[in-house]
């Protein structure tokens, strides 16, 4: 049989009303929440989460908005997240937007139907509009990894502008003068990227042709087709930086595949220290997020903004990335 509030009463020696007040997510003494927490344990006793939202309008369930579950970056910031719920006692309810900003708008709707208690945002939009409904119902959102234009909304992010500064600025340190990039002009975190590679070029007095820019949407084949475009010119770039992982992967690809070897022929930095770069000869430059910094900030700030501990104007907070080295790179 299962366990019942009063086995609990009879394990602790508590009365029902403390323990009814923890179970709904009420404060008590922390000795008296260290014997609940052992009795519940001890007896297998399930929490009868649906009755708890009943009386507390809280469902203990965190929605996560992805723009695609196929990213590998995306993967990993699922894996933090969840771990970080999970120690604060909170469900995780995953939506695939696919890169489509329609998909997006009704796996919105779809968690709010569901009550989430907050919602946590991987966004294909590049504006928040299609949040006005998670506004109205009050339901907090944090942003992660790209802020909005329009719309001002929590948001946990690296210092994207930076973090490409310094790994345009690595390239140019070492001799390189004809530096070429492949990044997204549509999403958020390419054009921050780019403005930092554009600061980096000139702080150092470099101009450089319009073909060693590739623009398009991060995927691998962006990275790909943008990499064989730039070793196909008449006088390549010897170095290039590729801005996200999938652009990366495809970045690489395209270098075996080529006359051209890394870092002899051309040099590279890429994004993410995810398992490709641990497995990639020669290693590569990468500059790394820290994500599971990351993820277990914007939890506790989506909780918090949950329970009212932090009210007031939205945090936008930056991280610094980090520059793992490598062997990508020569001098000149």
């Amino acid at each position: 049989m299962a366990a019942t509030i009063r086995d609990i009463r009879d394990r602790t020696g508590l009365s029902l009303a403390t323990i009814s007040k923890y179970l709904n997510g009420g404060n008590v003494l922390p000795r008296n929440r260290e014997l609940i927490e052992e009795a519940i344990d001890e007896l297998d006793y399930e929490v009868n989460e649906l009755a708890r939202g009943l009386v507390t309008n809280r469902t203990k369930t965190i929605g996560v908005l992805v723009y695609d579950i196929q990213c590998i970056f995306v993967g990993n910031m699922l894996h933090y997240l969840g771990q970080a719920l999970h120690e604060n006692r909170y469900g995780m309810l995953i939506c695939d937007s696919c890169n489509d900003a329609e998909i997006e708008s009704k796996n919105l709707q779809f968690l709010l139907s569901r009550k989430v208690d907050g919602i946590l945002v991987f966004a294909v939009s590049l504006d928040g509009r299609f949040l006005e409904a998670a506004k109205k119902a009050e339901v907090p959102v944090v942003l992660i990894d790209r802020a909005f234009r329009n719309e001002e909304f929590d948001c946990i992010e690296i210092d994207n502008r930076t973090a490409m500064h310094r790994a345009a600025s690595r390239l140019i340190g070492r001799g390189h003068r004809r530096v070429g990039i492949i990044a997204s002009d549509i999403e958020y975190t390419g054009m921050e990227r780019m403005k930092g590679f554009d600061d980096a070029l000139t702080d150092a007095g470099i101009t450089i042709p319009d073909s060693y820019r590739v623009y398009g949407k991060h995927s691998f084949e962006l990275g790909y087709q943008g990499m064989r475009e730039l070793l196909k010119l008449p006088e390549p770039p010897t170095a290039v930086i590729l801005s996200n992982y999938d652009t990366t992967l495809g970045g690489i690809m395209a270098v075996n595949e080529s006359r051209f070897t890394c870092p002899g022929d051309i040099s590279i930095i890429g994004f993410d220290d995810l398992l490709m770069s641990k497995v990639i000869r020669p290693k590569l430059w990468i500059i790394a997020q820290p994500m599971e910094e990351m993820s277990k900030k914007a939890v506790e700030l989506l909780l918090k903004r949950i329970s009212h501990e932090e009210n007031g104007s939205p945090l936008r907070l930056s991280f610094s990335a980090g520059m793992r080295e490598g062997e990508s790179i020569r001098d000149l």
